[in-house]
């Protein structure tokens, strides 16, 4: 069974920066697709940014040039979120597909505010 945990959250003023960490465990045989979401009060859960089993990223156009997807390990991903804004205030949800399901973490919740 798989298992994703996230990590890294916290309160953090505008400007600043938080790096969370996603873990997959489980029996997880090859790399595979992970993304970071989030859900701010009151809103849809939107993407966040992507990383592919082959490398690419992807973006949302209001975290481009400020956060950074990459891969720790092979089930390990991290967001890097500098220069953070009030409005990225959310939970933060980490997102794996594997074998053709998908897998979602309990969420860490990033607050910016002075």
């Amino acid at each position: 069974q798989v298992q994703l945990v996230e990590s890294g959250g916290g309160l953090v003023q505008p400007g600043g920066s938080l790096r969370l960490s996603c873990a997959a465990s489980g029996s997880i045989l090859t790399i595979n697709t992970m993304g970071w979401y989030r859900q701010a009060p009151g809103k849809e859960r939107d993407v966040v940014a992507l990383l592919t089993d082959g490398g690419s990223t992807n973006y949302a156009d209001s975290v481009k040039d400020r956060f950074t997807i990459s891969r720790a390990d092979a089930n390990t991903v991290i967001l890097q979120m500098n220069s953070l804004k009030l409005e990225d205030t959310a939970v933060y949800y980490c997102r794996m597909w594997y074998l053709g399901m998908d897998y979602w973490g309990k969420g860490t919740l990033v607050t910016v505010s002075s």
